[in-house]
């Protein structure tokens, strides 16, 4: 069992560099089986989900080069079993879904996996589907998917899925006829995989918007694309420096993607120094209490109210954390509260009372961003904790004991029985 050891209280300084998103760089590389010759992703990630990715990929006969970019081939592509074992391992196995679909009209997959917070359906994914004139089966854990021809159709999403937006955009790239996605999610990583089928020659518009238009292309050629900056990632070292930064640069940042996130420590009373390619930070003693509610993009991102719970836990007052997006997104404020944060919970919303002085603790992380909450209190909090379950946090943080290491944190992974 592998597990973070952490001895905090220490101030950081430096530079962390944020890597390429998660949630584009996972869509883009089931993305890349859709074309018809080689294609090459630039910043992607180093973190467990690329290597599950790239797992499934060899299990369809895809040719994959990992070296400093990603270079994929899927010219001798074969439309085998995504079996439970490869696609329990991410929820983004799903994009194979929609992938496979538009590329041969059929797709075989177990149920994807990921993390557990709350009934997380792909309903709308199906629905998209079916729309585009595909029958959908479902047999022990097993979805058959299979169209004799895709045609365009006129898709409305009840909800503003990411994950069906992706997917329902990837498997009518090549369907006859024009399709339109009513209802679209609008976030950055939609817009970098939209951007990628275009560099193949796709023909969508709308992207980052409401209504998004995919005009159906029979073949598909050469592309690149360059992984946009993790915004996610970004705003987890933002708080970061809020909490113990000195003079803490966290650079390769779109700011526009982090606006709901700025103006909430703005509000709270965090200084942002401008540099070239980013911010640098300072922690302050006194900051102020504040209310947030998780909406989809342009609002607070559901990924970022879990770290910032941490940040909350040292404003002077009570705080509301309102989560919109899923059911069950509080796994991290038992832990904290092990940590001697005092939080209450009230149907969806986390009542953060505040400011209370941080303790080491041993706790478990119970998913992808309730881990990084957790490792901004342990680097917090004077004296030595650990951190279980670390499999969560290295999903999604590229590098991250490199990069906490180079600006001063004492954090170590170690094996133990």
């Amino acid at each position: 069992m592998k597990k973070f050891l952490i001895n905090g209280g220490k101030p950081l300084t430096g530079t962390i560099t944020v890597s390429g998103a998660k949630n584009s760089a996972v869509a883009l590389i089931p993305a890349a089986i859709l074309c018809d010759e080689p294609t090459t992703i630039y910043n992607v990630p180093n973190i467990s989900d690329k290597n599950a990715l790239i797992d499934i990929l060899q299990t369809l006969n895809v040719e994959v080069k990992d070296t400093n970019c990603l270079k994929i081939n899927a010219q001798k592509l074969k439309n085998r079993l995504i079996n439970q074992e490869l696609s329990t391992k991410l929820r983004a196995s799903y994009y194979f879904m929609g992938a496979l679909l538009g590329k041969k009209g059929e797709v075989k997959i177990a149920f994807p996996g990921g993390c557990n917070f709350g009934e997380r359906k792909i309903d709308l994914h199906l629905k998209g589907f079916e729309c585009l004139g595909a029958h959908v089966v479902l047999d022990n854990g097993i979805y058959h998917i299979k169209a004799k021809e895709l045609k365009g159709a006129n898709i409305y999403l009840d909800f503003a899925s990411v994950g069906a937006t992706i997917n329902i955009m990837l498997a009518a790239v090549k369907a006859e006829g024009i399709t339109k996605i009513n209802n679209a999610a609008k976030e950055p990583e939609i817009v970098n995989v939209a951007s990628f089928l275009n560099n193949m020659g796709a023909k969508i518009s709308g992207a980052g918007t409401s209504t998004i238009t995919i005009e159906g292309v029979k073949t598909l050629t050469q592309a690149i694309i360059e992984v946009i900056p993790d915004r996610i990632e970004a705003g987890t070292y933002l708080i970061l420096g809020a909490l113990i930064g000195k003079d803490l640069i966290i650079e390769n940042i779109i700011e526009q993607h982090l606006t709901p996130l700025i103006s909430k420590m703005q509000e709270i009373g965090i200084n942002f120094e401008r540099t070239e390619k980013g911010f640098k930070l300072t922690a302050k003693k006194n900051y102020k209490p504040i209310n947030i509610k998780t909406l989809p993009y342009p609002g607070f991102p559901t990924d970022l109210a879990q770290p910032m719970t941490t940040l909350l836990t040292q404003c002077n007052g009570t705080s509301l954390i309102d989560e919109t997006i899923y059911a069950n997104r509080m796994g991290h404020i038992a832990a904290l509260n092990q940590m001697n944060a005092n939080i209450k919970i009230k149907g969806q919303t986390a009542i953060i009372c505040g400011k209370t002085k941080l303790k080491p603790c041993n706790v478990k992380a119970s998913d992808l961003r309730a881990g990084a909450a957790l490792v901004l209190a342990a680097l917090t909090a004077k004296g030595q904790s650990t951190i279980e379950n670390i499999e969560y946090v290295l999903r999604g943080y590229s590098n991250i004991i490199e990069k906490l290491q180079n600006v001063g944190a004492d954090i170590k992974i170690i094996e133990t029985d």
